[in-house]
């Protein structure tokens, strides 16, 4: 019976949720964005230009891995068990990941699932895949090498011993730490151990090499220490690569020193630390007399190369001095690699002592590169680092920073990487939501200069399209003061999926203490207001930029009052938001902030004052202090009132407009709402004035039992919003009436009422409080109140009853402490962090489904993986022996595996190629010849196509040396007759004939 009487009370005739029932409210996950917890693994696919990110194990969940593709192309994959993804690779259609309790698992990127896991016999400390193989190497603690058969999912019999254990039996301890193809040679191997490097060959099954660091007395290393330059020591080694072309081999060891040698002779050329090389290498003092100066750890180093893989840089994360102001990747460009077989060893030397430039690619200040991932524009070979466009740094907070290789320059990943990723590019701080009209967010598409898009991989699958006019427009701010707009969906299809950027560092001129604490977006002129935990609070507009491409001077900043900051757009941003204007009236921290689809802007501070700015000027046309107001409200109880009197902080925490009709009045105004920390709610009418502008007025308060945290105006009669939207205000003039009320909510109950009175309905929440809450429609004509509840519980409840309708918990899928920071949107979606950096989609008017299984099709059968780069035809005249990819699956797979199913398709591509070509091919050519000949048959056609170009080369060459011959018969046959024309006419000279 109350909630048939709270409709009396508040004025409402009309039961505006007469047809929800309680079947109606289930909760579908619609959608996730973001990461779930902190990033630990990166993997790039330039084939398929895909990105793989691998996460840890937090609290919240187990590691998770994402791939992300072109646009909002994004897949899943979740591990067997909790535990945290170390290590990811792609091969050719297979995602392999390897995870913290040491399970190798391998995800298919056509059908998105997982094919199978493998558990090796000990610790897994390394893995190595190349695009033109069907196995893994796995590297073990132990030392051991073994094989693992990706098409035939299964162990292959082909293992490689610990060869340092056989070199140095004493050695207690020789993890395998790194593995890496020579990248013209698949059947070469170099294998990284603690205590150093070895080459292996597959040909002859045995170590053919051994790279072993060891200092001598007097010399300093990478120990910054010199009293450690009194011993002989050996540097344990981290990693070891080689070099693009593999003429030279580079290991990193754990005194922050590298050193090159010479694959060869196994000697070594030089080395050196980022500071200096081997022959500058001196003691390095500290800033104070008899300190120095410790290095981080070299956490990762790639050797990369461009197009030419003769022309290199060494890019490392970590090595530098801790007391480096400026950290992030250091990149040595070395230049043209010298000719090894004509250039001395002094020379070869000089070149890695003293690169041709060094400098620093910068990342976000008091972060440290841990780990990186090259993005190369084509070539998947050459371990990842030929010719790269970017740099996908990974700091050790888990943030991703993205930089132009090899300048370094920030690149921004708006509209360059999935939605995703910007939740760590850097973390985000702030989240809220703008309801925009339709038409107006198909038109707010950005112009901005920026380079080639990073990921193109994969395609999107299509949705339905849903009536909606007006689109849920997320705002998200960003630790670096950057904020994105984009449309968050309501799981259909998104017909403007850009994001537009506002970077409110640059717009305050200063890119210290710029954290966002409130965000609001006008859905019907697009106008976005920043408000900052300083105070600041900056005004954005749509329009074009009149200086694009040219950087502006800064103007002076002023102490009080609106300022112009037109000319601090960015110089890249041709049409976007632009910066508008300035306020900061140093009143502590911007705690609630609106922006009217009617010019006004509402600003409250934590230090209590309020301030109305009229965007037509742009113009502050008030600034009043809450405390002005303490004894005008009316019938405000006494025991708030003896609350304030006792000086109660008391901040404005929400704000409102609206259009309707106040209590005891016959006409509509604009109103403005304001909601306080202690439970006071203000009304406020801003009426025109006779020179064109605006004035705020005070009309009266009510007080509440409670933290306000939602204040929304209805229609009495209809239960529609009483919003002051355009046309509302323009039917002003016209005698246009709303009958409406307010619906304010606090943490402890909720009250119906008529403003500025407090006449009306009210409910208290029993057994929990609410965090926050929204006035949902379901489809067109029923409206109730969700809202999110203390318990994990959400709950709908009726209009103007109070009854509730139904509940549903989702505890277990939102963190619950975060519900605070959690929207409910006017159509029913709550949008709510599930993890430290992930948001999840849920929509309470469903039917209790996960919606979240990715549709979209990650794998490009027709993109196809290029042939891997081979050895020089002087190298192979010279006797090197090639191994083709073929020739490794038998060595590794053994002589009863037949062809892979990759390798099918790869002979039948180079059929058609020849074909084409109009070659003649073997007899039984056909395309379906590398399935009908066994594959001791196909080897051995190999080996006789091999024997015949061998002979066409041996016939070359005997020709060349049957024309040199002929050629020197030649020449001596000219010398002779011009010695003897010469002798003869000497003597005729002298005969006088």
């Amino acid at each position: 019976m109350a909630h048939f009487l709270r409709g009396k009370q508040a004025g409402i005739q009309t039961d505006f949720s007469a047809r929800l029932v309680p079947e109606l409210f289930a909760i579908d996950t619609v959608s996730r964005y973001g990461i779930c917890s902190q990033t630990s693994a990166l993997a790039y696919d330039p084939v398929q230009s895909l990105l793989a990110i691998g996460t840890s194990e937090s609290p919240q969940s187990g590691g998770q891995i994402y791939v992300f593709g072109q646009k909002r192309v994004c897949a899943t994959f979740a591990l067997s068990r909790k535990a945290s993804v170390r290590t990811l690779r792609f091969c050719a259609d297979k995602l392999i990941s390897v995870d913290s309790k040491n399970e190798v698992a391998i995800f298919s990127l056509e059908t998105q699932r997982r094919l199978t896991s493998y558990s090796p016999p000990g610790v897994v400390t390394a893995l190595l895949t190349d695009p033109a193989l069907d196995h893994a190497f796995v590297g073990l603690q132990n030392g051991d090498v073994i094989a693992y058969d990706l098409d035939r999912q299964m162990v292959a019999p082909f293992k490689i011993p610990n060869f340092w254990r056989e070199r140095d039996p004493r050695a207690r301890v020789l993890p395998l730490l790194t593995l890496c193809l020579h990248p013209r040679d698949v059947g070469t191997l170099l294998l990284g151990y603690s205590e150093g490097a070895v080459i292996y060959s597959f040909k002859q099954n045995k170590a053919t090499k051994f790279f072993h660091y060891e200092l001598q007395p007097g010399d300093l290393g990478g120990d910054s220490d010199p009293s450690s330059a009194n011993a002989v020591r050996r540097p344990r080694m981290t990693q070891a690569i080689w070099h693009p072309t593999g003429t030279f081999i580079l290991t990193a060891h754990e005194d922050s020193s590298f050193v090159i040698w010479d694959p060869k002779t196994g000697q070594k050329i030089t080395s050196r630390t980022l500071e200096d090389s081997e022959e500058h290498r001196g003691s390095v003092t500290g800033s104070t007399p008899g300190t120095f100066p410790l290095k981080s750890p070299i956490f990762r180093i790639a050797w990369c190369s461009k197009a030419n893989p003769d022309d290199t840089g060494i890019l490392v994360a970590g090595g530098t001095s801790t007391t480096m102001p400026t950290k992030g990747l250091t990149f040595l460009d070395l230049g043209p690699t010298p000719v090894y077989a004509t250039t001395s060893w002094q020379m070869l030397s000089a070149h890695f002592q003293n690169p041709k430039r060094q400098h620093i690619l910068p990342t976000p200040p008091g972060a440290e590169v841990i780990d990186f991932c090259l993005i190369p524009r084509r070539s998947p070979h050459y371990a990842g680092s030929c010719d790269p466009i970017a740099v996908l740094a990974l700091t050790n907070f888990g943030e991703i920073s993205t930089l132009s290789f090899p300048s370094g320059h920030p690149v921004t990943p708006t509209n360059q990487l999935h939605i995703s990723l910007t939740f760590v590019h850097p973390f985000v701080n702030h989240i809220a939501l703008a309801s925009v009209e339709r038409t107006r967010w198909l038109g707010m598409t950005e112009k901005r200069s920026h380079g080639p898009p990073i990921l193109l991989g994969g395609a999107e699958a299509t949705h339905s399209m849903k009536r909606y006019e007006r689109r849920g427009v997320l705002n998200t701010a960003h630790a670096d003061g950057t904020i994105r707009f984009w449309d968050v969906g309501d799981g259909d299809e998104i017909e403007n999926e850009d994001l537009l950027q506002i970077d409110v560092a640059r717009a305050l001129g200063r890119f210290q203490d710029v954290e966002v604490s409130q965000v609001s977006m006008s859905g019907a002129t697009g106008e976005v207001a920043v408000g900052l935990k300083t105070g600041e609070v900056a005004v954005f507009r749509w329009g074009h930029n009149q200086n694009f491409g040219r950087e502006m001077a800064d103007s002076p900043a002023e102490a009080f009052g609106l300022q112009s900051i037109k000319g601090r757009a960015e110089p890249s941003l041709k049409e976007g938001l632009l910066p508008l204007t300035l306020l900061d009236q140093q009143q502590g921290p911007v705690t609630a902030l609106k922006v009217s689809d009617v010019g006004f802007v509402a600003i409250g501070f934590e230090g209590g004052r309020i301030a109305v700015i009229d965007l037509r000027g742009p113009a502050l046309i008030s600034s009043v202090e809450l405390n002005d107001f303490a004894s005008e409200g009316k019938r405000s109880s006494r025991r708030r009132s003896a609350g304030n009197a006792q000086g109660r902080p008391d901040w404005p925490t929400v704000l409102e407009f609206g259009v309707m009709n106040l209590e005891s009045e016959d006409y509509s105004s604009i109103l403005l709402y304001v909601g306080t920390n202690a439970g006071r709610l203000l009304t406020f009418k801003l009426l025109p004035e006779s020179h064109g502008g605006y004035s705020v007025k005070f009309v009266g308060s009510t007080s509440l039992d409670d933290r306000i945290i939602s204040i929304s105006p209805i229609s009495a009669d209809l239960g529609v919003p009483a919003s002051a939207t355009q046309s509302a205000v323009a039917n002003l003039r016209n005698g246009f009436k709303v009958n409406g009320v307010l619906l304010a909510v606090t943490r402890s109950g909720v009250k119906i009422f008529k403003p500025p009175g407090a006449k009306g309905a009210s409910k208290s929440w029993d057994d929990f409080l609410c965090d926050s809450c929204c006035v949902a429609r379901f489809e067109d004509h029923d409206y109730a109140l969700v809202g999110l509840f203390g318990d994990g519980r959400a709950r709908a409840y009726s209009i103007p009853g109070l009854k509730e309708i139904a509940s549903a918990d989702v505890g277990h899928i939102i963190d619950v402490k975060r519900f605070p920071e959690a929207i409910v949107t006017p159509t029913g979606n709550i949008i709510g962090w599930t993890g430290p950096s992930e948001t999840a989609v849920l929509n309470v008017w469903g039917t209790g489904k996960d919606l979240t299984k990715s549709q979209d099709r990650l794998f490009n059968p027709e993109a196809i993986i290029p042939p891997r780069p081979t050895i020089s035809n002087v190298q192979w005249i010279s006797g090197t022996q090639y191994v083709t990819p073929a020739d490794m699956a038998t060595l590794i797979g053994g002589p009863d595996r037949p062809p892979s199913k990759r390798m099918i398709e790869q002979m039948r591509m180079e059929e058609q190629q020849q074909r084409l070509a109009g070659r003649s091919t073997p007899s039984g050519s056909s395309i379906n010849a590398g399935q009908d000949e066994g594959y001791w048959a196909y080897m051995q056609r190999q080996v006789q196509e091999r024997t015949e170009r061998l002979n066409i080369i041996g016939d070359s060459m005997d020709s060349l040396e049957e024309n040199s011959s002929n050629w020197v018969s030649d020449a001596n046959k000219f010398v002779k007759d011009q010695k003897r024309k010469a002798v003869m006419g000497v003597i005729s000279s002298k005969l006088g004939l």
